[in-house]
């Protein structure tokens, strides 16, 4: 018999929690910056990938993971627990470090994340400054970000838990070169890439704190991005989903979308669709899966993808994709 508590539980959990950005934005910025730390090792120690898809973090039950990091004959994991409010990390050979996560600047968690590091004899250097962030302060020497809010942050990791749900059943409707759901630590957002195959002229670069040769080989290929972030830099301070396509094709910004409250944002060029217009809407998962694809077929218009050769029915359980 299913456990009846368990059952409720589920029932209770709130999928659309409220995310303002103004009541959480110095712990954002701070995990923000946690992360970069933790995923810059696993990048310091994982053979390049296209797309820069070697470096993500992946939302699993409980927040964020590394999954395995390769080292040696074995390997290790960083787990960030937004549930327990701690960061794991275990190794292959049964060896585990925690570090509780509360207020601490970031200084001092990359002190800490390094002494674990060396206590379980894996020896590993990162770059110092932290990337896709204008005027950073490099890890070591930052003592000014170190708030942490729990509820927030555990509200934070439920808008990932439903977003990647969303866009993983968004994600099943393309054939075509597909990235996997995943969360960049540099933009600090989830977002899943769907490509044309055909490549793309070369990206001029200029991300902050980027070099372009990075930026470059993530763009070499047309591609149109579909994903949530959580606001900040001053450009859109409230959590958003967005969508856009590289390179965009002439009439892009001037397309009609769904649903009404989403728009073109000039600065970004990309469009729009403020996180509250879904949490709000009447049927939250139409709203928004009406803007992934609304947006999505637009950008393949215009820019004349091969439609009928990228594309198929949207997956369900138990149902092989008919050939």
């Amino acid at each position: 018999m299913p456990d009846k508590s368990i059952e409720s539980a589920f029932d209770k959990a709130e999928v659309w929690p409220p995310l303002p950005y103004e009541d959480w934005q110095d712990s954002c910025t701070t995990l923000h910056l946690w992360t970069q730390i933790i995923g810059k090792i696993r990048l310091a120690l994982t053979p390049w990938v296209n797309h820069s898809w070697h470096v993500p973090l992946y939302v699993n039950s409980t927040g964020l993971t590394t999954g395995p990091i390769h080292y040696g004959g074995g390997a290790f994991q960083f787990d960030l627990n937004f549930v327990e409010h701690v960061l794991w990390l275990r190794t292959s050979e049964g060896h585990f470090r925690q570090i509780m996560l509360s207020p601490m600047p970031v200084a001092a968690f990359h002190k800490a994340v390094f002494a674990d590091l060396d206590l379980l004899g894996i020896d590993v250097a990162i770059d110092n400054m932290p990337s896709e962030i204008a005027e950073a302060i490099p890890f070591t020497e930052d003592w000014k970000h170190g708030a942490y809010d729990r509820d927030a942050v555990h509200r934070f990791w439920r808008v990932l838990l439903t977003a990647h749900r969303m866009l993983s059943l968004f994600r099943t409707s393309f054939l075509g070169k597909v990235s996997p759901v995943h969360f960049f630590w540099g933009s600090f957002d989830l977002v899943v890439t769907r490509f044309s195959g055909r490549r793309a002229p070369l990206h001029p670069g200029g991300i902050p704190n980027l070099p372009d040769a990075v930026t470059r080989e993530a763009y070499s290929h047309e591609e149109i991005s579909s994903g949530f972030w959580p606001g900040g830099g001053g450009v859109v301070n409230e959590p958003t989903f967005y969508s856009y396509i590289y390179p965009a094709p002439p009439g892009y910004d001037s397309a009609t979308v769904q649903p009404a409250e989403a728009y073109f944002h000039k600065s970004l060029g990309e469009f729009v669709l403020p996180y509250d217009a879904v949490r709000k809407a009447a049927d939250p998962e139409a709203a928004l899966m009406a803007f992934l694809q609304s947006t999505y077929d637009v950008a393949a218009d215009l820019a004349k993808w091969d439609r009928a050769n990228l594309e198929c029915e949207r997956g369900e359980p138990g149902r092989p994709r008919p050939v």
